[in-house]
């Protein structure tokens, strides 16, 4: 009787290099995330440095160095993650696909358009990994419940900023006639811009009413402002309330990179790949 059909090599390297990449609940996929996080911070720390004239006068291409070692470096991490995925479209399209591209993107960019290479801090998004590194998944399944309730709730948000839109036109153009120019509310869009300064408690004090009317009209402002800073926290809370949590596990789907699977799931939501458990 012939023995069974082993995995195919190329099969079983991939594999591999998806549990090592993308899982943090084994040995070796934990130390690749947490040496991951370690150049991030490093490389970061790099471009912070390299933005103060005195360091940059006396270390410049040090850090030029070791900007470009840490780009190649994710360069070429970003494309084994494309490689030892089933659908590399679904990951390079997905929230961590998009802040690893931009990670790297900067330094190539910097070639053309001189000083881009400073966006390089967006690649500090990428710390985000550590909940899965340090498997704080109580936290992933707290952020699940909120996205979820921010998303059930986004028609109500919407009518909401609507109506504070509004109030903020209306309030601003009246001070724009009540005050005039000789008070410092030289034209529509500038009050428009006090009102949304005042309305949000900010208070940058650059521009202020003098008459009484305008002053009285401000002190509304200022306390309405008070009370719709409540709004939209009760209606997240509202549908926060209404969700129910569960818990998920940090195991990532071999095809999409999917996460927040259940706990006792055995295929994908997203894709119905079978998981790795």
């Amino acid at each position: 009787m012939d023995d069974p059909i082993s995995p195919k090599p190329h099969a079983q390297w991939r594999t591999r290099l998806h549990e090592v990449i993308f899982e943090a609940d084994t040995t070796v996929g934990k130390a690749f995330d947490v040496l991951l996080i370690v150049s991030i911070t490093a490389s970061v720390l790099a471009v912070m440095l390299e933005s103060v004239a005195g360091i940059r006068e006396h270390h410049g291409t040090l850090l030029y160095a070791i900007e470009w070692f840490f780009t190649i470096l994710f360069t070429i991490e970003y494309f084994l993650r494309l490689i030892c995925i089933g659908r590399p479209l679904r990951y390079a399209t997905s929230f961590f696909g998009v802040v690893d591209l931009l990670a790297v993107i900067p330094t190539y960019l910097d070639l053309l358009i001189p000083g881009t290479h400073f966006l390089f801090v967006i690649r500090v998004l990428r710390l985000l990994r550590v909940f899965r590194v340090l498997k704080l998944v109580p936290y992933v399944g707290e952020a699940n419940t909120l996205l979820l309730a921010m998303k059930a709730s986004r028609r109500k948000i919407i009518i909401f900023l609507f109506a504070v839109f509004t109030i903020v036109i209306i309030l601003g153009s009246s001070m724009y006639v009540i005050e005039g120019e000789e008070h410092g509310f030289t034209s529509i869009p500038r009050s428009l811009y006090w009102a949304i300064v005042t309305l949000t408690t900010v208070g940058y004090s650059d521009i202020s009413p003098k008459t009484g009317v305008g002053q009285a009209l401000a002190a509304m402002l200022m306390i309405l402002g008070y009370g719709i800073i409540a709004v939209p926290t009760g209606i997240v809370t509202s549908e926060m309330v209404r969700g129910r949590e569960k818990r998920v596990t940090t195991q990532a789907c071999p095809q999409c990179s999917s996460e927040g699977h259940d706990m006792d799931a055995k295929y994908c939501k997203h894709c119905g790949e079978p998981l790795h458990l």
